[in-house]
């Protein structure tokens, strides 16, 4: 029975009576007692034989022709146009829309039976009334004229009835489609769902509690109760959620044209998804399934609102990463992912790790995670670009903070998908050379992506470790970053000295600014020096935190210098002994000269011999000093000298001026 009466105020609509729901036909009508069922048969309680038999989809109705083809103008047809050939004593109608159900209600109706119109049972009558041809040139009050009376003023008044027959339309394509029943019970739902609730009385069934009767809008000359709750702003949400997609689709798009709030709407969408998108596509589903999420998908792109927060972006993912799944239409794919670049800033780690569904042997996505990046920056830099004074007016300070949220987010996924050794190194790299270097204050984030990705890979060649550490700014490290990649073997040694040269650098201007203010402070100059303290045991910190690789190689070069400096000494050593017996000969000489001139007239020949054959000696040892690893313009120009005052008994103080400046 038609149960509205409390909705609409009434058992009617617009002064009409259909006597609570019921409707008769009793003109030209056969007395009968009703109909009885035996077997999926349909049997009229007369006395009167049956001569007509109609047959829908294996239920057959044993029935009098002079009733049907009193109200059907089909049934006439299909009778009186095959006379000719042969008496027609049978029809199968598998086509009519409701079915038996439906037909068994138009039969009753043209035996004067009375029927009870519902909301349930309103849709299939109203199509079957249209599909039998039942108007108003066979009699006056006809099936289609109640049927049609019964939506208009009945059941599109109320909101129930409304979500109902909207519901039992899905199996009347595209009869109600045709009949515009689908558009107008879609136009009563987005009337209600954007009403102001005052003065208006009806039912709704989202989130009723338990053993509570389902709350009613009460009209503005009743009193509220004590006890009454205020309505919710998405009390329409559950009953709206019951729809197929396609008829959400319409209800949906109805309730923008009237204006409703676009953060409503997108609260909608995401409740429909919630409902009818548990889990998609699970093992074993079957390609049936597969089409039906792929169209509940498609669809819910379609109308999510163009504004930035109409949806979270973390459905929008979610949808993104349903839709990459069931091979959704490219265009729809591109139009979400733009949607999710709007508002890329307030995603999070767990919804950007999706699943790589191509055929790439990497576990994630990160192709797509970087076309949501571009996405972002373009949308960003055009909005930018589209109010240059926002930053003028201080309006534009949430463009870095958006990426400062949107780097330290990337480096977090950086860090994540590293740990696949099927990552490539330019993947990783343009993905995070992808941001402006504005967009980071700390490269900690990066660092530690880096390290995750050699630890993943410890394959790489010294320039592909290079060629990574290139992302990072050295400068950027705090303190902690820089301790640990001080003592990070997986580091090329460059990377190391570059670190630990960017903290003395920064230890070194902290000082001095430090040291600036306590001068500006005291002006005590003996300040600054208890300031320089702290230098040494910081720097001596940092030298100790290198690696261990490091450290050896230090090792190495002091060893070899030491060895060089014991040779230089063992050859300074021998080249002294042969300085002391050259002078040992020298003395020698001069006294068999000295005696060779006392002693005979042929001094000045003697002489002359003598000094030529000690010019020769000294030239052979001058090269000998050469040829032993010293420097010999210096030791030349001693030599020379040496050579010049040799007659006035200055050879004793000649070694020690040698060797003043030796290398010690």
């Amino acid at each position: 029975m038609w149960d509205s009466e409390s909705e609409t105020g009434g058992g009617g609509g617009g002064g009409r009576d259909y006597g609570n729901g019921a409707i008769s036909s009793t003109k030209h009508a056969l007395q009968t007692d009703g109909f009885e069922l035996r077997d999926r048969s349909w049997y009229v309680a007369t006395d009167i034989p049956s001569d007509f038999l109609v047959q829908i989809e294996g239920v057959q109705f044993h029935l009098h022709k002079y009733p049907l083809l009193s109200r059907s103008g089909k049934m006439n047809r299909l009778i009186y146009e095959s006379r000719e050939a042969a008496e027609v004593n049978k029809v199968v109608l598998d086509d009519l829309p409701g079915g038996p159900d439906a037909f068994e209600l138009a039969a009753k109706f043209c035996y004067g039976i009375a029927v009870d119109l519902t909301a349930s049972n309103i849709s299939g009558l109203r199509c079957a009334a249209e599909y039998m041809e039942m108007t108003e040139d066979l009699e006056e009050g006809n099936l289609i004229f109640k049927t049609e009376a019964f939506l208009s003023y009945v059941v599109l008044s109320s909101w129930r009835d409304s979500i109902v027959v909207l519901k039992n339309c899905e199996k009347l394509s595209p009869w109600a489609e045709n009949l515009q029943i689908v558009r107008r019970c879609s136009e009563s739902i987005a009337w209600k769902a954007c009403a102001n609730p005052k003065g208006i009385r009806w039912a709704y069934t989202g989130k009723v509690p338990p053993k509570v009767s389902s709350p009613k809008w009460t009209d503005s000359s009743s009193s509220p109760s004590r006890n009454q709750q205020p309505v919710p702003p998405d009390w329409w949400f559950e009953d709206v959620s019951i729809l197929r997609t396609d008829h959400f689709v319409r209800v949906i798009t109805a309730i923008k044209v009237k204006g409703m709030r676009f953060e409503l709407i997108g609260a909608a969408i995401m409740h429909y998804a919630t409902k009818w998108l548990p889990g998609m596509i699970k093992d074993g589903g079957g390609i049936h399934e597969s089409k039906d999420q792929r169209m509940i998908v498609e669809s819910l792109i379609s109308i999510i609102p163009p504004q930035k927060d109409s949806v979270s972006c973390s459905f929008l993912l979610k949808l993104l990463r349903m839709a990459n799944m069931l091979r959704v239409a490219p265009a729809l794919v591109t139009e979400l992912e733009k949607r999710v670049g709007m508002q890329f800033e307030q995603a999070t780690l767990a919804d950007l790790l999706i699943p790589s569904t191509t055929t790439t042997t990497t576990m994630y996505d990160v192709d797509l995670v970087q076309r949501l990046l571009e996405h972002f920056l373009v949308q960003e830099q055009t909005a930018e670009s589209s109010s240059p004074s926002r930053q003028s007016r201080g309006g534009g300070n949430n463009h870095p903070s958006a990426k400062m949220r949107v780097a330290r987010l990337v480096d977090s996924y950086l860090t994540e998908v590293a740990r696949d050794r099927n990552l490539s190194l330019t993947k990783f790299q343009v993905l995070a050379e992808a941001l402006p270097e504005s967009a980071r204050t700390c490269d900690d984030g990066l660092y530690r992506a880096i390290d995750s990705y050699l630890k993943a890979h410890p394959t790489l060649s010294e320039h592909e470790r290079k060629r990574l550490c290139r992302v990072m700014d050295c400068q950027k490290l705090s303190i902690d970053a820089c301790m640990h990649a001080a003592q990070n073997e997986r580091l090329p040694l460059r990377i190391v000295v570059q670190v630990l040269f960017s903290e003395q650098v920064k230890i070194s201007n902290a000082i001095a600014h430090n040291n600036h203010s306590s001068l500006k402070e005291t002006g005590d100059s003996a300040a600054a020096a208890g300031f320089y303290q702290p230098m040494v045991p910081n720097r001596k910190t940092l030298l100790e935190g290198t690696p261990q690789s490091f450290q050896e190689g230090w090792s190495a070069a002091k060893k070899d210098i030491n060895t060089l400096k014991f040779e230089l000494e063992t050859v300074k050593a021998k080249y002294m002994e042969l300085q002391g017996e050259l002078e040992s000969l020298q003395r020698q000489f001069e006294k068999a000269t000295a005696a060779a001139g006392g002693g005979g007239g042929g001094g000045g020949g003697g002489k002359k011999h003598g000094s030529s054959a000690w010019a020769v000696g000294w030239r052979k040892l001058s090269m000998f000093g050469k040829g032993g690893g010293l420097d010999g313009s210096d030791h030349g120009g001693d030599h020379h000298h040496r050579g010049a005052g040799e007659g006035q008994g200055s050879s004793r103080k000649t070694p020690a001026r040698r060797w003043r400046n030796s290398i010690s």
